[in-house]
């Protein structure tokens, strides 16, 4: 199969029937072997029904319906694992993707040897409030994640070969960061690929505040985890280090001002009105609590099943 579809949803029932006929229609004038997947992430509209109608008439479409609304990235991770084409594309299902841009994506898979090709919307026609938040987002996740070339991580247009989508796991909200995890996870050549967005034709953007700043979140979490994700007590135990140094130089302190103390008849001291005795009493409880939280991670690394789990490019 060439080109495997994944299509997360969330009450876009209006819109699923025009993106269908789009996507066949653009199948057939390439002469592509494809399925389209629908994941239903717990719609509380028609959706669902609507799927269900458009396979009727399209054995090629394939659905999955959530239970209930567990968010975007869980949906793509499922849609990827039933995935079968040599090349998977994401879009989303508000029409503001345009299908049209899938031969160029498929080409760059497969003829330019990319691993993931990630769509640029370039000219956008999202209000300021989110256009304004989603250029400072891709500013800092460039930047931390050392992806310099691309301009817009959380485009939901995306192609990756198969084997990409089947060595990611894509969990929480970490959907924004599907280049980044690609990176960790071996597959450095990702291209961009400008694509063209279309202003929202039915229903209501998903976008809030909230997103924003979970976005920020993650992309800590996710940066500190490709940096110690395996070795945790590389960090907890430089900054317990850092600490009982602080706090033993803390304590010489206190004693050389207590000797001075005891020799000068005239200079009363007390450890106790120190702030250097408060000082290095904290410093040995929180450097104590680093080590402690670096060996407990390192407990749970060396007990985890992907512990020694890599992505074998080539074997004999």
């Amino acid at each position: 199969m060439d080109i495997s579809v994944v299509i997360p949803l969330y009450n876009e029932a209006e819109s699923l029937p025009e993106l269908t006929q789009w996507i066949e229609r653009v199948m057939r004038a390439g002469g592509y072997t494809y399925e389209i997947i629908f994941v239903n992430d717990g719609s509380t509209d028609s959706s669902w029904d609507v799927i269900r109608s458009l396979q009727q008439s399209n054995p090629c479409i394939h659905g999955i319906s959530f239970a209930r609304n567990y968010g975007k990235s869980p949906a793509l991770n499922t849609g990827f694992r039933k995935a079968q084409g040599d090349v998977v594309i994401t879009m989303d299902a508000d029409l503001q993707d345009s299908p049209d841009e899938i031969p160029g994506l498929y080409r760059m898979i497969t003829e330019e040897g990319y691993d993931l090709v990630s769509g640029w919307k370039k000219k956008r026609y999202d209000p300021l409030s989110k256009t304004i938040p989603t250029k400072l987002f891709n500013a800092t996740a460039r930047r931390v994640s050392g992806i310099g070339n691309l301009h817009d991580f959380n485009c939901g247009l995306k192609a990756y070969k198969n084997k990409v989508v089947k060595h990611i796991e894509v969990y929480g909200d970490m959907h924004r960061y599907i280049p980044y995890l690609a990176k960790n996870a071996g597959f450095t050549k990702i291209g961009e690929k400008v694509v063209q967005h279309q202003a929202r034709k039915y229903g209501k953007t998903k976008f809030g505040l909230d997103r924003f700043v979970n976005g920020y979140l993650d992309l800590g979490t996710l940066w500190f985890q490709s940096k110690f994700g395996v070795k945790p007590m590389h960090i907890f135990g430089l900054l317990g280090s850092l600490m009982f140094f602080l706090g033993f130089v803390a304590t010489f302190i206190i004693l050389i001002l207590k000797c001075v103390a005891l020799c000068s008849s005239s200079y009363d001291f007390y450890v106790t009105n120190s702030v250097y005795f408060y000082l290095a009493l904290t410093a040995m409880v929180i450097g104590t609590q680093f080590f402690l939280a670096g060996f407990i991670g390192e407990l749970i690394t060396r007990n985890s099943v992907e512990r020694n789990s890599y992505q074998i490019s080539e074997e004999f």
